[in-house]
């Protein structure tokens, strides 16, 4: 057999020869058409690109590079100590959209940009606006707070996008010449500094797999050795919020700030993927079994407090005070996904689906112009959902360049077959390490239904294996091939393996059940006790005010066995149910009495959406977890 071609690489690409259990397929091998993903990708493009291009503008992040290139000495730095990262990740975005499908006015902003990078940088690779601004001899002096390596972070994964997506190297040049400087720095034998914000150590993972340098995975397991040691210093909320308190193997629970764990743990795995040490992995499964177990909200938003944007103690979960971050969701996916390749457990899929049908799909508003900083699961009153931009603007181009780059999330192949971890519409065509064609068509309105068909487009005459999740959450999940109907009985991995020698046209139809499903609390969540929450499939269900008419949700209150039924009303799949409100017979009085106030119960029929829709319509109050009749 000949080798497979070559292909543009995704996101993430561990080495062949590393540990990964499976492997990411790439850019041009999987492409969605339609669907629930496919249709996001779309609005990513045409709305939310140009809109974070605008607010880019507005915000000042990108005069902020001009004043710099133009060695304006007068100029103050407008925005965040961190507002370059923003903008890498709107580069990095540009880069996957003319990746998959090439547009003039993409490569413009690609070369213009790369350009006005090149210009702002020193002589001895720096670049970072907020000290070349005014503050020049306050370089590296604050690792806790001045972001300097997460910015460094964010413009390699742009580089890395752009070489991979359109085969420029400029701008992969200024991004070496950055990651060399800090190697000068902070590499073996030197300065024992590490970024107070971890985000770099997944970046410099990505940097070695696309250079072969291995100064780069140096530096990345160097960052990872040196927490725990106190060297950043207990700032305002002490050392675990930076995730300094302890060495990061001998953590086995998440703490501190969300974003910042995840994307530590992110970087764990990567090393782990191309050194082989075992101890790395193994804190992260820990810390993420963890962490899912007592710290994660039903709809896979993680971190509970607004403060210091972090985890709280275990079971410390309140649906009004979430904070539940736009960035901490997408990290989560990150890590998972990678968690995925390194095991090629389905568990680990499992919760990535979870946090992107309702965090992050949540996240943006339908018109792809308004964002989800946090993502609360009960708003009590009017207020927008979604502002347009925010004066720390991570999310919006952070939601920008996951979606650009979704087709890279959801297949991978092995030695011998193809995995389909995610169910969108679309095609794969890929080739086996042996070099064998696979390709394949995707039918699907998941999650709308559970019906999946896939159609062989691409085989020869030996034999492969088509591996399907099946989710945890699947009850009586069927498949049929060649005309035959059996049980889709999972794998040991959570798989539903088919191994056979296929033909051109070849069908099989996978069917998941997507009954309603009622959701019960863990009884140690004291803010959700003695309430329920709505499922279907991996979707979380809530109440919107504006559906319920003749109930004010703050009254409500379900039985115990309450049964609802789909619908579909405005356009959104419903659940729909009967429940009754609590009207009181009085208003006013103090708030807490002995005995019970007088009040008379009504019934009322009430009408839960989709989470990842609300907010869409007239503003008002919504709830995900609801309270049981006494």
């Amino acid at each position: 057999m000949t080798a497979p071609p070559t292909t543009r690489l995704g996101p993430v690409a561990p080495a062949r020869t590393g540990t990964s259990v499976l492997l990411p397929l790439g850019l041009d091998e999987v492409v969605l058409r339609g669907g629930f993903w496919g249709d996001r990708q779309r609005r990513n493009r045409t709305a939310t690109l140009p809109h974070v291009t605008r607010q880019l503008e507005e915000a000042g992040n990108l005069a902020n590079l001009r004043a710099v290139a133009a060695g304006d000495t007068t100029a103050r730095h407008r925005n965040m100590v961190f507002a370059d990262s923003d903008v890498y990740k709107w580069l990095e975005g540009v880069a996957w959209e003319q990746g998959r499908e090439p547009a003039p006015e993409l490569q413009r902003a690609l070369r213009t940009t790369t350009d006005l990078l090149r210009a702002a940088q020193d002589d001895d690779g720096y670049l970072d606006t907020a000290f070349q601004l005014g503050e020049p001899g306050r370089r590296w002096t604050d690792l806790r707070s001045g972001h300097e390596l997460y910015c460094l972070g964010h413009l390699t994964q742009a580089a890395i996008a752009d070489v991979r997506a359109t085969g420029a190297d400029g701008l992969l040049e200024v991004a070496c010449r950055f990651a060399d400087r800090a190697v000068d720095l902070f590499g073996p034998g030197r300065r024992e500094g590490l970024p107070g914000h971890p985000e770099v150590e997944t970046a410099l993972v990505e940097l070695y797999r696309t250079t072969g340098e291995q100064r780069y995975l140096e530096l990345a397991t160097l960052f990872l050795d040196r927490r725990g040691r106190g060297l950043l210093g207990s700032g305002r909320f002490g050392s675990a919020y930076y995730q300094d308190d302890r060495p990061v193997r001998e953590h086995r629970a998440m703490v501190g700030h969300a974003v910042r764990a995840l994307y530590l743990a992110t970087g764990m795995v990567d090393a782990y993927a191309e050194t082989g040490d075992t101890s790395l992995l193994d804190a992260v499964v820990a810390q993420w079994d963890a962490t899912l177990a007592t710290k994660t909200y039903v709809t896979g938003g993680q971190g509970s407090r607004h403060l210091d944007e972090a985890f709280g103690e275990p079971y410390e979960l309140p649906p009004d005070r979430a904070y539940a971050e736009t960035c901490a969701g997408i990290a989560s996916v990150m890590l998972t996904w990678r968690l995925l390749l390194a095991t090629g457990e389905a568990r680990y899929a499992d919760d990535m689906e979870r946090a992107l049908y309702n965090v992050v799909a949540a996240s943006t508003a339908d018109d792809g112009r308004h964002f989800c900083y946090v993502n609360p699961l009960q708003r009590r009153g009017p207020g927008p959902a979604r502002p347009d931009w925010y004066e720390c603007a991570c999310c919006p181009p952070n939601l920008l360049r996951l979606l650009a780059s979704m087709q890279a999330y959801l297949v991978t192949r092995d030695a011998g077959g193809v995995q389909l971890h995610h169910y969108a519409a679309g095609t794969v065509d890929t080739h086996l390490a042996d070099g064998r064609r696979v390709a394949f068509a995707v039918d699907t309105d998941y999650p709308a239904s559970g019906r999946t068909t896939i159609r062989i487009t691409g085989t020869d005459e030996s034999p492969w294996s088509l591996a399907l999740r099946i989710p945890a959450w699947a009850d009586g999940a069927t498949l049929r091939v060649a005309g035959a109907t059996r049980p889709a009985v999972p794998d040991r991995r959570g798989y539903a393996v088919l191994t056979r020698t296929w033909r051109l046209g070849d069908m099989v139809t996978l069917d998941i059940d997507l009954p309603p499903r009622v959701l019960w609390p863990h009884p140690r969540i004291d803010a959700v006790r003695g309430t329920v929450a709505l499922a279907r499939g991996p979707v979380v269900y809530c109440l919107e005010q504006v559906d319920q008419p003749d109930a004010d949700l703050a009254d409500i209150a379900v039985a115990a066995d309450l049964r609802p039924a789909p619908g579909r009303r405005g356009g959104l799949d419903t659940l729909e149910f009967d429940a009754t409100v609590r009207v009181p017979a009085t208003v006013g009085g103090a708030p807490y009495r002995s005995g019970h106030p007088e009040s008379e119960e009504r019934p009322v029929r009430l009408v839960a959406v989709p989470y990842h829709a609300w907010g869409n319509r007239e503003a008002g109050a919504m709830r995900i977890w609801l309270p049981l009749r006494a």
